[in-house]
């Protein structure tokens, strides 16, 4: 995680609740599950809205407008009308504090 940044204390993340960030320029959602921080590109690959304005639910974030659905984990999208993955990234947690590399992906 070369050019992770520091985006937020982990104690701002109440868990399953979607979190917008900016990373550099790279707009990022953020979900806590646990002592667990996934971080996703916070844009819907099918109408290319805000996934921060959506639900999280069982390991999944959907989108506020057609209901497509991804996993957290892989960005993979799980529900129509979404058929391409979002960008998925690397997350170091320091303590209390949050990093995310847009530079790495996971998917």
């Amino acid at each position: 995680m070369s050019q992770a940044i520091r985006v937020c204390a982990l104690s701002e993340l109440d868990d399953n609740k979607p979190f917008a960030v900016e990373v550099g320029d790279v707009p990022v959602v953020l979900v806590r599950d646990g002592d667990e921080v996934h971080a996703l590109r916070n844009e819907c690959s099918h109408a290319f809205l805000k996934l921060s304005d959506g639900e999280v639910t069982e390991g999944e974030i959907e989108c506020w407008m057609h209901g497509a659905c991804f996993d957290l984990r892989t960005g993979e999208p799980t529900a129509p009308p979404a058929l391409e993955p979002v960008a998925v990234y690397a997350v170091r947690i320091d303590g209390d504090d949050v990093f995310v590399d847009p530079s790495t992906r996971l998917n």
